[in-house]
């Protein structure tokens, strides 16, 4: 099935330019937000609660430029099959390369901490082309193992390096001795309540990962914050924020509240440009003292 999905669908899609593609792309958001009404009672929940000092009005209104961006992601994500090297420069620069290439030169590696904020995939793809460390994205596999070899080609095409999830701790254990850049999302909903760091983020408790924090404290690695700005339609930049640079000298718990800090601040400043079809608060903190709200 993943195999006629790809030949299909994904690899023809692939091929069109995006001029083309977004405009499949206003018809898909007829249909997504109209018709199928695809996850609504989600989005509207998350906005709402989020955004409690808007009006019913004001929610309808970034409910709508969301699905709409929302729509030209999958476009682009599907863009990224084919595109080739000058596109995608074209279409996702970084604004500040200086910062990480000072890193560098220190002869360090550093944590990019992320969300799941404008387009995160062209960003991460984008990225190994345009500074001197080697990007590796921490990524969860596909249950369909012929559309995750696939998805790891196509990221995978100008450099990234791709690891499971579930060996995090061996990539880290193993590449002391490589000038690296994780990619590590930091809004993404915790498995379970064990080891996450609890603080308020868009007006609601909420269990935050702690993995970038940890492997920072670990092996010493500063910690920077890549924001993702849309410019126009189909073309977004990069802009790297310092977060710590010394994780041993920082107090338990500043990196991540600064992470999420700042990456409140930007869906703050421009909310439609979130996941909000993500089911982000579905753990509720556990009653009493436990060792996930240290």
């Amino acid at each position: 099935m993943g195999r006629i999905a790809y030949y299909l669908l994904i690899k023809p899609l692939s091929l069109l330019p995006l001029r083309v593609s977004f405009l499949l792309s206003d018809l898909l958001f007829f249909a997504l937000y109209y018709l199928t009404r695809y996850r609504r009672k989600v989005v509207f929940a998350n906005l709402r609660n989020s955004f409690p000092e808007k009006s019913p009005k004001e929610i309808e209104a970034i409910a709508r430029k969301f699905y709409s961006h929302m729509c030209d992601l999958m476009l682009e994500f599907i863009r990224i099959f084919s595109i080739s090297e000058k596109e995608l420069v074209r279409r996702c620069k970084i604004r500040n390369p200086e910062l990480l290439e000072q890193i560098y030169r220190e002869g360090k590696s550093v944590i990019i901490a992320a969300g799941h904020y404008n387009n995160w995939e062209l960003a991460a793809v984008a990225f190994d082309l345009q500074a001197s460390h080697q990007a590796v994205g921490i990524y969860k596999p596909l249950g369909n193992a012929y559309l995750d070899d696939k998805l790891r080609q196509s990221r995978g095409r100008f450099g990234m390096e791709l690891v499971s999830k579930d060996k995090t701790k061996a990539f880290f254990t193993e590449n002391t001795n490589r000038l690296t850049a994780p990619l590590l999302a930091t809004d993404q909903s915790p498995s379970n309540n064990i080891n996450v760091y609890w603080t308020p983020f868009l007006n609601q408790d909420t269990a935050v990962l702690f993995g970038a924090e940890k492997y920072a404290r670990a092996y010493q690695y500063p910690v920077v914050f890549g924001h993702i700005y849309k410019i126009k339609r189909g073309f977004y930049e990069m802009e790297f924020e310092m977060v710590e640079k010394n994780p041993a000298a920082s107090p338990h718990g500043k990196i991540t509240e600064k992470n999420t800090r700042i990456l409140e601040k930007d869906i703050q400043q421009a909310p439609q440009y979130w996941l909000w079809t993500h089911k982000r608060w579905k753990r509720i903190r556990p009653a009493g003292p436990t060792s996930s709200t240290i």
